[in-house]
């Protein structure tokens, strides 16, 4: 756990919760000591780069929460550089919730999941919209080969902080696709028995 994910997150009534049920001095650390900034390195860029979909949680102007899980093949979210993340944003239902919130409140949140090996990062950012038609360079960039959808606009989030979660309660699960790599071998020893034995029911005697 860092330092900025604390200072966000830790707020007066969090604090006042912790004290409450115990854990305070054992958070209070976290504030403690000399600033520092959060920087994606390459175990992050890593683990960003394997997902195939996000939940993200941006703010109304009422002050309601929307949570919404975005999907695309993995490593549609790009790492631009060490505070830096972006992804193209696919025309859908065309009711923009997300994109008016973060027009009038920047602040971004996602949690991307790895159910598998059950591993969790959280990421706190500030997003900026950018159309596609201001900035081609950045959508060619941000592109998809063989996607199908129609890019409107980059979203692109400036790193406030992250934080990997611990394993504990997240369930382990298995896409079409990861449970392939474990079925694959199983049918290969099923084919090769099922071949075995049309060989030996063949053979005259047997």
């Amino acid at each position: 756990m860092s330092r900025p994910f604390a200072e966000i997150s830790f707020t007066p009534s969090v604090r006042a919760a912790q004290a409450k049920n115990g854990s305070a001095d054992g958070y209070a650390t976290f504030l403690a000591g000399s600033a520092q900034e959060d920087l994606i390195s390459p175990v992050e860029a890593s683990f960003i780069a394997q997902r195939d979909g996000l939940y993200q949680a941006t703010v109304s102007e009422t002050g309601w929460p929307y949570v919404q899980f975005r999907g695309g093949p993995a490593g549609f979210l790009k790492v631009l550089d060490e505070r830096t993340l972006a992804y193209a944003d696919f025309r859908g239902n065309r009711q923009y919730l997300s994109t008016g919130n973060l027009e009038c409140n920047d602040r971004i949140s996602l949690i991307l999941m790895d159910y598998p090996n059950r591993r969790r990062l959280k990421i706190w950012g500030r997003a900026k919209l950018v159309d596609g038609a201001d900035d081609p360079a950045l959508m060619q960039r941000l592109s998809v080969p063989n996607y199908r959808g129609h890019p409107e606009r980059a979203i692109v989030i400036k790193l406030e902080a992250m934080d990997w979660n611990c394993p504990q309660h997240i369930p382990q699960r298995l896409t079409l696709e990861e449970l392939e790599e474990h079925l694959a071998p199983l049918r290969n020893e099923l084919a090769a028995l099922k071949a075995q034995n049309a060989e030996h029911e063949g053979k005259p005697g047997q």
